[in-house]
């Protein structure tokens, strides 16, 4: 049996690679990506494409929130 539910990415529960690659953002740049994957996918995404899509799709998520790539927002994120 399957079953959905609604939640906001900023209480998914990522793990693993999806997990670290969240800890990078910020809440409003999580709500910017789920306003995208919304529009994306209109009947919207089970667990597993979610956590792949944070784990496997980081340079796609740092051109969308406009930096040239994933290391960018690390760097940002140290200061650097």
């Amino acid at each position: 049996m399957k079953t959905y539910r609604e939640i906001p990415l900023t209480e998914f529960e990522f793990w693993a690679g999806g997990k670290q690659t969240i800890e990078e953002l910020t809440e409003e740049e999580l709500e910017q990506i789920e306003e995208i994957l919304e529009e994306i996918y209109p009947e919207g995404m089970d667990e597993t494409e979610v956590y792949d899509f944070f784990w496997f799709e980081r340079e796609l998520i740092a051109e969308w929130l406009g930096y040239e790539n994933f290391d960018k927002i690390m760097e940002r994120d140290k200061g650097e």
